[in-house]
């Protein structure tokens, strides 16, 4: 079953084009701002997925605009790629720890979009990557791939630690739960 999904966005801040398989495939992406290309990379590899993903943004401004766009764009993409979603585990969890840091990603494909983010970021900047723009992103990708998702960062003292447990933690629900275990709607409902 093919499961894939193909997104162009233009506008006057970001140009993005980016190519999802929740089958999996190869993983390239170039965004202009290498710790976010990092968590972009970690979260397709654990997620199991094949991306593509090239974005242009008006990184003389900063990062922002780049790094929404790309989690509205990986959102349509996901949304796209489940189609109606038959079949599909639908809900999730890991916790995932790298070093002190302890990061839980709760998610539900529920088709309505939510996002509970709850990590403190001890220090403001990690490279480039502004660490404030982590709930940006997820927030952006909660809303426009129909998920509710929770993360939390139940440890952590370096910015860069926690930001990496929580990409890693999404990329181990969303490979769980994108998983075809059935054939009809995980829904009481009928519908997703």
């Amino acid at each position: 079953m093919s499961r894939t999904a193909q997104i162009i966005r233009n506008t006057k801040e970001t140009q993005i084009t980016l190519s999802l398989d929740l089958n999996g495939g190869e993983i390239d992406i170039r965004t202009g701002i290498g710790f976010f290309d990092h968590m972009l990379t970690a979260f397709a590899f654990y997620g199991g997925l094949g991306l593509s993903l090239k974005a242009k943004g008006d990184l003389e401004v900063d990062g922002h605009h780049t790094v929404e766009d790309v989690g509205i764009c990986l959102g349509q993409a996901v949304k796209e790629a489940l189609g109606d979603r038959r079949g599909i585990r639908r809900f999730a969890s890991a916790y995932i720890p790298m070093d002190e840091a302890l990061c839980l990603a709760a998610l539900d494909f529920s088709n309505r979009p939510f996002l509970s983010f709850d990590a403190e970021m001890p220090q403001s900047m990690i490279g480039a990557y502004d660490s404030c723009l982590t709930e940006e992103f997820m927030r952006a990708f909660a809303v426009n791939s129909g998920s509710t998702l929770h993360l939390k960062a139940l440890s952590g003292k370096n910015a860069h630690h926690i930001t990496e447990a929580i990409y890693k933690a999404l990329g181990v629900a969303v490979r769980e739960a994108i998983q075809v275990t059935g054939t009809g709607v995980t829904s009481t409902k009928g519908v997703l």
